[in-house]
């Protein structure tokens, strides 16, 4: 290994790739390991729920066009392909049902583009499951910290998910290919000059989301194994005067990059999706949830709804006043909430079946958004969720939730995780549930595998 200079060992981008390099399946206490087995399940659902969806099928027909038969399995199709084209339909499919995990503090999907290419990188190399699951903390971690590094000011145009993902993706294959301290600095500068993904294609339902995420695992797993053939990276591309924060932030704040590493598990902070849709609506959601059931509420006794939100869901969600279809509903607050309030959920059933029914658009109508200084204040360390509610009999009601349904203070039971990943793979007829069950167990246990194997049976030819 090649020493690195006294500048490199001190800046945060060297930090990182010494910590990444260097983590040891013995330094993870067992709780975090446990928690990235559930992380990896909840994946493995949202993962099945995107076969059938459009922009998910053109990609993996590209992905078929272009890579040839290989050890890496494609989930939504059960075909075996390269890892690189595993990957990234897999990361494409994983990140359309709105169903994937979710880190407030950065506001970054890890799993979607972490596990894609731990697993297809894993099987190529015959990888165990402790190498996984070390491969996954790592890249968690150090893609959650790029994501808080970048800061607000990044997220109101950038996707943080594709840009700080193919950082998290790079670490985490780097881990499984076993880079040293100095490739796995190559490994981050050369995913970082491919960070990308932009928040306009919310605007016109583009289907620009699947692509970001595709594209951040694949120039992840490619950068960490350029790395590992000698090729170099930028030194501080994170922080650097032409850096990510350079040309992406105007709030960057360069402590976040190091904080706590190996005494802050930011896997531990991770939350579990329960609606199925853009989280910034969660909150919002499970407060008029409550609302309605402690005053017995139907929806047509509700005259209209005041959101109070932070600024980031009034830039995210904002631009979609009528949705047009089932993706860009996701990310329209007065959609999810009249979903809840006809419905009492919004699944992906929910969503399929009635995201433009009469009754729903009629209480979409009825909702609103306003900045409120307590909730922007928190995010995104906490999303709190306040709702004003306004009856047709003169009533004005409140409701508050400091932790939705998902957070870690009020998180998902590996029962309830089971209960989730099976009705998202019957949703999209991705697996019979002896399947799920079958890969459920293998997810559980992955830890005492000394070869990572496939989660379900390849499609006959």
């Amino acid at each position: 290994m090649t020493t690195l200079t006294m500048a490199e060992q001190i800046s945060p981008s060297a930090e990182l790739a010494l910590f990444a390099a260097g983590l040891r399946y013995e330094q993870i206490p067992a709780d975090v390991l446990r928690r990235t087995e559930d992380l990896m399940l909840d994946w493995f659902g949202s993962a099945l729920a995107g076969k059938g969806a459009r922009p998910v099928e053109s990609i993996e027909r590209f992905a078929r066009q272009m890579g040839g038969d290989g050890p890496a399995e494609v989930l939504i199709s059960r075909r075996r392909t390269t890892p690189l084209f595993a990957a990234m339909v897999n990361a494409a499919a994983s990140h359309f049902i709105e169903q994937d995990d979710v880190h407030n503090g950065s506001v970054f999907h890890p799993a979607a583009v972490v596990f894609p290419p731990v697993l297809a990188v894993a099987q190529a190399l015959g990888s165990s499951g402790r190498d996984v699951l070390v491969a996954a903390v790592a890249g968690y971690e150090v893609g959650i910290r790029v994501g808080e590094f970048l800061g607000r000011s990044h997220y109101r145009v950038f996707h943080t998910t594709g840009t700080a993902g193919s950082i998290a993706a790079a670490v985490a294959v780097g881990s499984l290919l076993k880079l040293n301290a100095e490739q796995m600095q190559d490994a981050i500068g050369s995913a970082g000059t491919q960070a990308a993904g932009l928040w306009e294609f919310l605007r016109d339902a583009a289907d620009s989301k699947q692509l970001h995420t595709a594209h951040a695992a694949g120039s992840g797993l490619t950068a960490a194994y350029l790395a590992k053939d000698g090729f170099k990276g930028a030194r501080q591309i994170l922080e650097g005067a032409k850096g990510m924060a350079a040309g992406m932030s105007s709030d960057a704040d360069v402590t976040r990059l190091t904080d706590g590493l190996l005494t802050r598990w930011a896997v531990a902070e991770v939350s579990f999706k329960y609606h199925a849709s853009c989280r910034h609506t969660h909150p919002a959601a499970d407060a008029l949830l409550q609302v309605m059931r402690q005053h017995d509420l139907a929806p047509a006794q509700i005259a209209s709804v005041v959101t109070h939100v932070h600024q980031g869901a009034i830039d995210v969600l904002g631009p979609v006043v009528d949705p047009v279809t089932v993706h860009q509903a996701k990310f329209s607050m007065g959609t999810v909430l009249g979903l809840v309030a006809v419905h009492g959920s919004a699944s992906v059933a929910d969503f399929e079946a009635s995201f433009k029914s009469s009754e729903v658009v009629a209480f979409r109508n009825k909702v609103s958004m306003q900045l409120d200084a307590e909730v922007d204040g928190a995010y995104p360390a906490r999303w709190i969720g306040k709702v004003e509610v306004k009856t047709l009999d003169g009533r004005l009601l409140h409701g508050r939730v400091d932790e939705p349904k998902g957070d870690p203070g009020n998180s998902l039971n590996r029962e309830e995780i089971e209960q989730k990943v099976l009705r998202l793979a019957q949703f999209s007829q991705g697996a019979s549930t002896q399947e799920m069950r079958s890969a459920c167990d293998a997810v559980w246990q992955i830890e005492r595998n000394d070869k990572i194997g496939y989660l379900l049976p390849q499609a006959a030819v």
